[in-house]
Order: structure tokens, then sequence, then C-alpha cells
């Protein structure tokens, strides 16, 4: 029985257009080919986005930007299944090869000719009154924001149960090195080599200029809460799915037991896709 491979799309002329060949490429080796569209973040059915890949995968094909590759990072759930972007049009930070290029890295990975790269996801408990109502995981970060009619938050953060303090802001990002170069970087976070071992805690607009984002131990475990009665406030993981959040709810966030296994290309490199997302310029002395 031939291997079976997840392809995720992203809902896009050009990327259909280059799934249906390659999904023919494959069927041709006599591989089972399990395909699914991405949607517009926050355009999933709840029911829908719950039912994840299956435990039979071999790897996944993501052929689209970095929001397609997140939304198939939540399709794959907590398996191990590797995983690899492949880019359309603009620089993605998580394409690990090019559209030109689809078939021969698929070669190689349907051969066994490739390695993975084990990264972080965050882990994220919500409870209400003591019970839990929610677990999810992100990959790049989540984030709490308030509305736009709604006033700036306060936020109360404990490091393993100790208080570190009140951000009155817009919002507060918790990411993964990974997503330190998504929503964090905007806010005016640091950027994180993927390999570091750490969460960054980033302020969005805080009221308070000496509140600086904050980059503590992949150990450690965040607890937040609103510390005042709140209205119009929202939990959002990689911005896929949210959870209106109040100041009865506590929030728990640590390092997820269950990295992303990143198939990697050794022609990759982390810094030349850097550059080139981020349009540093300037030649060597």
């Amino acid at each position: 029985m031939g291997k079976s491979i997840g392809l995720v799309v992203k809902d896009e002329e050009n990327a259909c257009q280059q799934a249906d060949r390659f999904e023919q490429w494959l069927v041709r080796k006599g591989l089972t080919v399990i395909r699914r569209q991405s949607s517009l973040p926050g355009g999933e059915k709840p029911e829908a986005s719950s039912r994840q890949a299956s435990k039979s995968l071999f790897c996944v094909f993501v052929l689209g930007g970095d929001g397609t590759f997140l939304s198939a990072v939540r399709w794959i759930g907590d398996r191990q299944t590797p995983i690899i972007g492949v880019k359309f049009g603009e620089v993605g930070f998580l394409a690990e090869t090019t559209e030109d290029r689809l078939c021969q890295a698929a070669d190689a990975i349907l051969n066994d000719q490739f390695t993975t790269r084990p990264q972080m996801r965050l882990q994220i408990q919500a409870f209400r009154e003591g019970v839990e109502i929610s677990r999810e995981s992100a990959f790049n970060d989540v984030v709490i924001n308030k509305g736009a009619l709604a006033r700036l938050a306060r936020i109360r953060t404990h490091i393993d149960d100790q208080f570190l303090t009140d951000y009155r802001a817009d919002g507060l990002i918790m990411a993964t090195p990974t997503g330190s170069t998504a929503y964090s970087l905007a806010a005016g976070g640091p950027i994180i080599h993927p390999s570091v071992p750490g969460i960054l805690i980033t302020p969005i607009c805080p009221f308070t200029l000496t509140n600086r984002p904050l980059m503590v131990p992949d150990s450690a475990v965040i607890r937040i809460q609103l510390a005042e009665e709140s209205s119009d406030i929202m939990l959002t993981c990689d911005g896929q799915v949210g959870l209106k959040i109040d100041e009865r709810d506590t929030i728990v966030i640590s390092k997820s037991p269950n990295p992303v296994q990143m198939i990697t290309m050794p022609d990759q490199n982390y810094f030349d896709v850097l550059k080139a997302k981020l349009k540093w310029s300037g030649s060597r002395v």
C-alpha cells in the first residue's frame, strides 16, 4: 500500500493549479493524496477546524503562505507528522522550498532523504472560575487583544507563580521564537532565532513606556488574568481561533509537549529568508 500524503492548499488560483499538477504527480507514483483547502483565518466553522489529519499521513506539503502553514499545523494537531511549506509569491518565513523545486524536494522526501527540526509550540489553557473551558495550541503566538471600543486592558501577569506586572496596554502577545517575526515583530518585539528556547512576551501599545518585550525560559509557565472588569477582550491563537475572555478567566500558557516537525532542506538558510523578507540591504565593506 502506497504512502498517504497530506496536501494543504491556499485558496488562490496559482496555488490550486500547482496543487492539481502536484497531486497528479503524486498519484502517478502510487501515493494516496488527502487534500485540504485552507480557509481564511476565522473562516472555519468550529466543527470543521476540529477534524484532524489522519494518523497515517507520511508527511504534509503546504502550498501557500504562512497563514496557510499555520492552518495546516492546526489540522495536524499534536501528531508528529513531518510538514514542509512551499513558497508562492512573496517570501514566507515558514516555507522551506519554492514552487519551481517542489517535485525535486518531494522526490527526496518520499525517498526518506530528509531531516526534521522540531520547533516549539505553545499550549494554552483557559479556566473560568477554576474549570477548564478551552485548550488550544499555537505555533506562532497567542494574543490578548481589546476591541476597537474597549478601554486599555489591565493584564495581570505571573511567571511561575511569581507576580511580574499589570500590563496596561491594547493587548499582550506571547510568542514562540518562530512567531517572533509575526505580530510580535510588528508590535516592537525582537527577532529570535527558531532554535533559541524561550517564550517572548510583547505588550501591544503599552500605556507605560517602560513595559518592554521580555523573553522568559521555555520552561516557564505564564499565568494571565484581566485585573478588572472588562468587556470586548479576545484571546486568539495563531490568528486562527478566538475565545472571548473576561475577568473571571485565567489563561495558562506553557511550552507544548508536542513540537512541530519541520522538514528541512539543506540549501535553505534562515538568515537568507530573514534578509529577503525584511528587505535588508547593504554591501560588504
